[in-house]
């Protein structure tokens, strides 16, 4: 009893700036080694940094669960799910980005760490780019020590506005002042539609921390291929001399899983991927090459061996934590993989965990609009995109005369992968080569809204009034931790809805706004808020950020919501020019140069 007061006590001292921040009592707190076992260097994060990322996960998790409008999406109603959905990552983003700011007041005085990339950028599901882009924490986001945040802050604007601005400009920048920047892959809300729609497994937050930046120069999302397998397969391929990775031959893939696990079945390799229809003209030729050799293509709905049914329709980074082989009941031998395809964050994020869940992870760029079978995608992607018979190659790898629009938008991919600095023309990519230094480790925390399938983790759940718990996940090299907190709401359910909400929201929904008292810190809160929540509606020349309000669409934010954002804003620039000289509100009707 004593043992356990005293690591609850550990715990909430370690974490004292997040659960501060969100006025939460630490009641519980339990720590299961899952994988590997604690040594000396198992992670580069300082305890207590480690500790509050862990925690800021599992409060994103609670959050969000609690005040992101879980299951509230009407029907098949396309505008009200998206509506849930931008509110639900809102929630998420302000409350990661919050914890965050306080977790990093406590890095050495020389680091900073850095949002690298961020999953939300793309339109969803039903919405149009138009509606611009779903709240997040993306590329750019510095968090440090003010002079820290300040010095990383301008040589990232140059990063993105100077033409002739590189990355090795920007790297030697930061290294000439004895900075450190530690590099993040961030997914607030993985599975954003599931949570809108109520399901009971899949929400969950995600962040990935290097420890250095990823070697990219702005916002990127596209859609990467990706194979991943037990490393022990990669291992028996290797020593067979076989080629094993996303580009392979599926039978050759197979080949080497049975001589990684001799005697295996076909029927019990089960191989996961996106499904639906929608996915069809891009995987249906890898799901009949899987079935060609036998194998079970998961379905939505099967039960492996957490006891808890799995789903395909989204979700392509949890089931990475499920890649393995275990025994059944008869002593059979299965083994699960994870095939197809996932949006960049997730990809980079999945791929960083080949150490710590010994999986190998291999990558292939595809195009943002990913409208060609998978095969094709990749294919296109490596072409030179100033050949003179780029059009005549890509026909070649198509089956058919490319199209202008086919030439156009593979051009364009491939545009945007250089110009973001990501390796082009490569068979497959690893992790490795996303980051400068090749001896890169990371620090990968995960907080669960919802059940959990690959790894059978709970979802929040209520205990009493104003008490719940939590699970989050930690892993790291060869290590994986499963961490279980009970949180107290200080203030109270309805309280708690303000400390959770970000400023701009709580005045969109009738808070008196010019009343509250206001602090210094609202004009870190604020900016945060827009960098999050209406990234489209913003322009950065030096230290100003130029806000165009009525760039934002109609379906993301009512006219009457976007005329509260613009009077708040301005109220705030026109009373506190001191604390908001960094702000310029753009007058109504105005949407600059788009």
């Amino acid at each position: 009893m004593e043992t356990k007061k005293n690591l609850i006590a550990q715990w909430a001292f370690d974490a004292r700036p997040v659960l501060g921040r969100f006025h939460l009592w630490l009641e519980d707190v339990e720590v299961e080694w899952q994988k590997g076992v604690k040594v000396p260097g198992y992670t580069f994060a300082p305890r207590g940094i480690r500790r509050c990322l862990a925690v800021s996960s599992a409060v994103t998790a609670l959050g969000t669960k609690l005040f992101g409008g879980f299951g509230e999406a009407v029907g098949d109603d396309i505008e009200a799910r998206n509506r849930v959905k931008k509110s639900a990552d809102a929630v998420a983003a302000y409350t990661l980005s919050e914890a965050l700011w306080y977790t990093t007041r406590s890095l050495p005085e020389n680091h900073a760490l850095m949002v690298c990339l961020g999953e939300g950028l793309m339109p969803k599901a039903g919405e149009t780019p138009l509606m611009g882009a779903n709240p997040l924490l993306g590329f750019g986001r510095v968090y440090a020590r003010p002079e820290v945040a300040k010095f990383v802050d301008h040589q990232v604007r140059r990063l993105l506005n100077e033409p002739t601005r590189t990355w090795d400009n920007f790297y030697s920048a930061i290294k000439s002042k004895g900075i450190t920047i530690w590099g993040s892959a961030i997914d607030t809300l993985e599975n954003t539609t599931r949570f809108a729609k109520g399901k009971e497994t899949g929400p969950m937050s995600v962040l990935h921390l290097f420890d250095q930046p990823l070697a990219i120069t702005k916002p990127y999302e596209s859609y990467i291929a990706t194979l991943t397998v037990p490393k022990v397969v990669s291992q028996a391929a290797e020593a067979h001399s076989i080629l094993l990775d996303v580009a392979t031959p599926r039978a050759k893939v197979m080949q080497a899983i049975s001589l990684a696990y001799p005697g295996i079945e076909a029927g019990n390799v089960h191989v996961w991927t996106l499904g639906g229809a929608s996915r069809e003209p891009r995987l249906r030729y890898l799901w009949e090459e899987w079935a060609a050799l036998g194998v079970h293509l998961v379905e939505d709905g099967w039960v492996g061996p957490t006891g808890v049914p799995t789903f395909n329709d989204a979700g392509t980074y949890a089931p990475t934590y499920m890649v393995n082989s275990w025994t059944d009941e008869q002593g059979a031998t299965h083994l699960f993989l994870a095939d197809g395809y996932a949006a960049s964050a997730e990809a980079v994020q999945a791929a960083s965990l080949s150490e710590a869940l010994e999986v190998d992870v291999s990558l292939a760029l595809c195009s943002p609009t990913f409208a060609m079978p998978l095969r094709d995608e990749w294919e296109g992607m490596r072409l030179q995109s100033d050949d003179p018979d780029f059009a005549v190659k890509l026909g070649k790898v198509l089956g058919r005369p490319a199209t202008d629009g086919d030439v156009q938008r593979y051009r364009q991919g491939i545009h945007e992968a250089k110009s973001s600095h990501i390796p082009v023309g490569k068979r497959v990519l690893r992790a490795d080569d996303f980051f400068p230094d090749k001896g890169w480790r990371v620090l990968a925390t995960s907080g669960y809204m919802c059940t959990d399938p690959y790894t059978g983790t709970e979802a929040v759940t209520k205990l009493s009034d104003d008490v719940y718990r939590v699970t989050s996940r930690l892993a790291t090299l060869k290590s994986s931790i499963r961490l279980t907190f009970v949180f107290r709401l200080m203030k109270g359910l309805d309280e708690a809805r303000l400390i959770f909400s970000p400023l701009l929201v709580r005045a969109m929904e009738g808070s008196d706004w010019q009343n509250r008292a206001v602090k210094v810190s609202d004009s870190g809160r604020i900016s945060n808020e827009l960098q999050t929540m209406m990234s489209t509606a913003l322009e950065y020349e030096g230290e100003t950020i130029r806000v165009y309000v009525d760039r934002i669409d109609d379906s993301v934010l009512s006219a009457a919501n976007k005329a509260i954002v613009r009077d708040v804003l301005t109220w705030y620039q026109h009373e506190h020019p001191a604390w908001f000289d960094w702000l310029e509100v753009m007058p109504a009707g105005d949407v600059g140069h788009v």
